[in-house]
């Protein structure tokens, strides 16, 4: 359990994603992690650099509700701040924070407030010996990192245990995994670190954790991306989402566009999705736009709403059904005004069968 959110042992994937403020400025970052449980984060990681940041914690945990994770590295001292202050996890490699007696402090700290530590070990950062031994930062080398740092926290009778093996390139991630799953049974949080901006991180992280994922290696994941971290999380959300893990909230299709098309479909598609998104729909709807009143309805018979185009009018359509016509300076408004209407027929159904 990360706070509330439990991890693995089949229970659904969880969303994670970290703050990109100065954990010492407690109003940005309270304001952050409010803005990510917004977007459907469940669990948060923050950075706790030095003392500063520390003494930020326990008033940053009293204005938020999302499980927090101290992001912790070298200072012993870091770890038994973050785990005063009330963190729900801990993320460090207990092979950097010093001796055994400083090792010893925190994990028996750890343990007696039963808060996981993830051992999240980083190709960049790999120790020197596995890097000479292995002739770089392989796949073998980031497995043998984690197991050294996995024996130091079981041989301290601590088992609360979650781990990571992140690269920049998704081959050698994807090897590492598989190679550390053949040898321990504990959860694994993943994700491509480094992957970039938002175009170019979310389809290398896609690529990643849709294989890690499909292959059942991850129970926890961040798509790391050179953007706002409200970013990450959507991202995370679609790969999920595309794989029939989860869903939390509208799935948009649209169509590639073709020769048939008779209005500009970038466009309309572009403005339904910004403007649901503006309204905040969060119903778990299928929502199709389509370029073409020909096949629109047929190829996007399985959603739950469609548009389909053509010049001059448009039509909306329920399961591949028919609902009505709409002249064309009228599409996008009562098409964005019908999918609200049935989110909150939707959300209006849920409550009453939930009591």
């Amino acid at each position: 359990m990360i706070g509330r959110v439990p991890i693995g042992g089949g229970a659904p994937v969880a969303v994670q994603s970290m703050t990109k403020t100065n954990t010492h400025d407690i109003e940005a970052t309270a304001a952050q992690i409010r803005s990510l449980e917004k977007e459907g984060c469940e669990i948060v990681r923050l950075a706790v650099p030095d003392q500063r940041a520390a003494k930020a914690l326990p008033e940053i945990k009293k204005r938020v509700s999302l499980p927090v994770i101290a992001d912790i590295h070298f200072d012993y001292r870091l770890a038994l701040a973050s785990l005063e202050a009330g963190v729900d996890g801990l993320r460090m490699n207990p092979g950097t924070i010093g001796g055994e007696e400083k090792i010893k402090k925190v994990v028996w700290a750890a343990k007696e407030q039963k808060v996981p530590i993830r051992i999240g070990v980083n190709s960049g950062s790999l120790e020197k010996d596995l890097l000479g031994r292995y002739g770089g930062a392989t796949s073998r080398a980031m497995v043998e990192s984690a197991l050294r740092h996995i024996r130091l926290l079981e041989d301290l009778g601590f088992d609360l245990i979650k781990v990571s093996l992140k690269a920049s390139d998704v081959a050698r991630t994807v090897e590492a995994y598989r190679l550390l799953a053949e040898k321990v049974a504990y959860p694994f949080h993943a994700g491509i670190t480094g992957a970039g901006s938002l175009f170019s991180g979310a389809v290398r992280s896609s690529v990643g954790l849709g294989i890690l994922l499909d292959e059942g290696l991850a129970d926890t994941i961040r798509v790391s991306l050179t953007a706002p971290p409200e970013e990450e999380v959507r991202v995370a959300f679609l790969i999920l989402e595309s794989l029939g893990l989860r869903q939390r909230g509208l799935r948009i299709i649209s169509c590639p566009i073709c020769g048939r098309a008779e209005v500009d479909m970038m466009k309309i598609s572009s403005a339904v999705e910004k403007r649901l998104a503006a309204a905040r729909v969060l119903a778990p709807l299928t929502v199709a736009v389509m370029g073409c009143m020909v096949n629109g309805p047929g190829e996007a018979k399985e959603a739950d709403i469609g548009l389909a185009c053509g010049r001059r009018a448009g039509i909306i359509f329920k399961r591949g059904r028919l609902l009505r016509r709409v002249q064309e300076g009228r599409i996008i408004e009562e098409f964005v005004d019908e999918v609200k209407k049935m989110a909150r027929e939707r959300e209006s159904g849920r409550k009453r069968r939930h009591g």
